[in-house]
């Protein structure tokens, strides 16, 4: 009985397939999510870069205004006045050390601070709103009068559309500046 072989060049296709097929797998399972998990780092990164810059700028604001305020872009138009770039400028006298230091290294960026890295949707900032009443009753019990007060401003609070972390709270003091990741 004589035996039938396959040509070599159907042996020498079938091997180049199987290796095209193995080197696709590769890619697609080992080389493409180390790319999206560098990416994805990148983004969170220059995220959290910016939200610490929008705090510094938040601190800057209140220490002249007296208020925090939830408007990006009137936080970006303070850092360019003249006032504004004096204060984030503005060097420590007992350390030596610039009091705003992630806007006095990252000052270029200023106009980035609108809007997150990955989605260029804007960033959330909160502001605080609460009101005080209080009263004046004679000794009879009778109502004079009610004084109201409304502080705007205290506490702020910054968060990534993005979900990469927030800054700042505002229902507690402890953690009125600091960092989800911190």
């Amino acid at each position: 009985m004589a035996q039938s072989r396959d040509p070599l060049y159907l042996h020498v296709g079938l091997y180049a397939i199987v290796v095209v097929l193995v080197v696709i797998l590769i890619k697609i399972a080992v080389i493409d999510p180390k790319e999206i998990v560098q990416q994805e780092k990148y983004y969170q990164k220059e995220s959290r870069l910016r939200m610490l810059l929008l705090r510094d700028a938040q601190q800057a604001y209140f220490s002249v205004k007296g208020k925090f305020t939830t408007s990006v872009d009137s936080l970006i138009n303070f850092l360019k006045s003249p006032e504004g770039e004096k204060l984030y400028m503005a060097i420590d006298s007992i350390t030596n050390k610039p009091v705003y230091k992630n806007l006095y290294a990252n000052k270029g960026l200023i106009d980035s601070l609108r809007k997150t890295p990955k989605s260029l949707q804007p960033y959330m900032v909160l502001v605080d709103t609460s009101r005080s009443f209080d009263s004046t009753v004679t000794a009879a019990g009778r109502l004079l009068k009610v004084d109201t007060t409304i502080t705007v401003g205290t506490k702020y609070r910054i968060e990534d559309p993005d979900g990469y972390g927030t800054v700042g709270d505002l229902s507690n003091d402890a953690l009125k500046n600091s960092a989800s990741w911190e």
